[in-house]
């Protein structure tokens, strides 16, 4: 087991911090804002308790997770022999730029220092560092106590070790990680959600379906296929031939329709009047919160059952 810093302890930094804990390494927590620690085991405590119930603790107890966890005063501290450094501060590339540079002056040779950027590319804030061959994105799919899948995405200078061990990290600690060849905006999940983003907001814009029709689409069509295949293997198992054989019978249909999904709807233009209206319909503001916490435990449900399917199947 290794030591680990969390730098920013926000909500990507403790749910990093509960992933990690529950691999069994030691994690230090740091964030400049004294506020944004001071209520962060308590808040781990509580998705622990719910992890445990969900049997997602890898069968061990709460307080052995949590005795893993140590908020820190110091940044040096937090980097003291750590292995592995996970950066969570704001989507700002000048803040991403200060903060690389402290940590890299400050991490042992050893330490592989991570980004949990969701949009910003790692060239864009490790160029200047002397240590830029151990620097790369590990965004997470949140939260990622639940989510497994987490992109790696390497710099220009990111050195093959860094990759390879950072991808033996997080295998170990139970995550699947997308190992890109080279980094590219969006990277991976936000360009395949954006695609169908795009096209959601198309739909109803141009008034041929509901905010609650495109979501039932998805909710109960391809998400039941989607939850436990990709979208290759989706079409792989479509056709009795496999994938060539369904390229073959569909692919026009795609290109036909593709024509028409050039043009671009704004989202916060005039479409936001229905969407909001229709979700605020369906949920009001007020229990954005209450839902959100369904929305976690369901996934924990959905992670059990994966857990076991998995284990029945041997996959």
């Amino acid at each position: 087991m290794a030591n680990v810093a969390i730098v920013g302890s926000g909500f990507i930094g403790r749910a990093w911090a509960i992933s990690f804990a529950r691999a069994g390494h030691d994690m230090r927590m740091w964030d400049q804002a004294p506020a944004a620690t001071s209520g962060a085991r308590d808040y781990i405590a509580g998705v622990l308790g719910d992890l445990a119930a969900n049997d997602l603790l890898r069968g061990q107890a709460v307080d052995a997770v949590l005795g893993r966890i140590t908020i820190v005063a110091e940044l040096g501290e937090a980097l003291a022999d750590a292995v592995h450094v996970q950066e969570n501060t704001p989507e700002n590339l000048e803040v991403k730029r200060d903060v690389f540079s402290r940590i890299d002056a400050l991490a042992g040779p050893q330490a592989v220092i991570a980004s949990s950027t969701s949009a910003l590319l790692p060239s864009k804030f490790t160029d200047h560092l002397q240590g830029r061959h151990r620097c790369l994105v590990v965004h997470p799919i949140n939260p990622p106590y639940l989510i497994p899948a987490a992109e790696v995405v390497p710099a220009p200078w990111t050195s093959a070790e860094t990759v390879e061990r950072t991808r033996a990290f997080l295998v170990e600690a139970g995550h699947a990680p997308l190992v890109m060849k080279r980094e590219l905006d969006g990277f991976i999940m936000n360009r395949l959600q954006g695609a169908l983003l795009e096209e959601a907001f198309r739909l109803v814009a141009d008034g041929y379906a509901s905010v609650e029709d495109v979501d039932t689409g998805l909710r109960e069509g391809l998400a039941l296929r989607w939850s436990f295949m990709g979208p290759f293997e989706t079409i792989d198992l479509n056709a009795p031939g496999g994938v060539r054989d369904y390229v073959e019978r569909y692919q026009t249909i795609y290109s036909n329709i593709f024509p028409q999904m050039l043009r671009r709807v704004d989202w916060a233009g005039e479409v936001m009047q229905t969407v909001e209206a229709e979700r605020r319909k369906r949920l009001p503001r007020e229990e954005l919160g209450d839902r959100q916490v369904w929305r976690d435990r369901r996934l924990m449900a959905l992670a059990a059952h994966k857990k076991k399917s998995d284990q029945e199947f041997g996959r």
